[in-house]
């Protein structure tokens, strides 16, 4: 391949790299709302759902995946277009949410719907997404109340603060795409001191870390 046209296809991939990311970040943060509303209206709920006029149907998928680590309850999350919903659905670990989607389809909830006990995907009349997932939401109640309500927290690896930068979080993008199979990495902060926290919305933090302070033991013996 011509070395010019090599680089005009690799400037074009990243273009559409960039608006998938921008495309997936706003239909992150209007699920999120609305999971937010529901779950504020419900908290007993068994899942988080989501709905979207115009939610691009290559994002849904994606989204609900971050919902899921978000909340950790079963997730759904649906693109409307042409009164149509097409959704994607995304478990945690023993909720089979794929037999209960297609549990849905054979009593006339969904146009169709089916998967695995992790994934499913789903298609519905946008009228009836609310009775949709009410019933989903009904038949997951005894395989979420026999779970422990804590979820294993997967580590995949101790990062130091200084390491947490903008060219790290580049990298792991282009190492992408994650999935089931291929979770993305999470770090942990050892020993850090929490400066500050605030409350984001309703159910979310942001805090401000740092390191402590090297111990006078640790410095050299000529050190002042």
């Amino acid at each position: 391949m011509d070395p010019r046209e090599a680089e005009s296809l690799a400037k074009q991939l990243d273009e559409l790299n960039r608006d998938r990311r921008a495309i997936e970040s706003a239909v992150r943060e209007e699920a999120l709302a609305q999971v937010e509303a529901h779950l504020a209206a419900d908290s007993a709920a068994n899942l988080a759902w989501a709905s979207g006029d115009g939610w691009h149907p290559g994002v849904v998928g994606i989204v609900a995946a971050r919902v899921k680590e978000a909340v950790n309850l079963p997730s759904v999350v649906i693109g409307i277009e042409h009164g149509i919903g097409k959704g994607s659905a995304r478990s945690v670990p023993g909720v089979d949410l794929g037999r209960a989607i297609q549990r849905l389809a054979a009593e006339g909830l969904l146009l169709k719907g089916g998967g695995h006990a992790m994934a499913a995907g789903l298609t519905v009349d946008a009228e009836a997404i609310p009775a949709a997932m009410a019933r989903l939401n009904a038949l997951l109640a005894r395989e979420m109340a026999d779970r422990s309500g804590v979820s294993d927290l997967r580590i995949s690896g101790l990062l130091d603060p200084q390491g947490a930068t903008i060219e790290l979080m580049h990298l792991l993008e282009r190492a992408g795409p994650f999935g089931q199979a291929a979770p993305a990495p999470r770090f942990a902060f050892a020993d850090q001191l929490i400066e500050g926290a605030s409350v984001m919305g309703e159910n979310h933090l942001r805090l401000r870390f740092r390191s402590p302070a090297p111990s006078r033991s640790r410095r050299s013996p000529g050190a002042p």
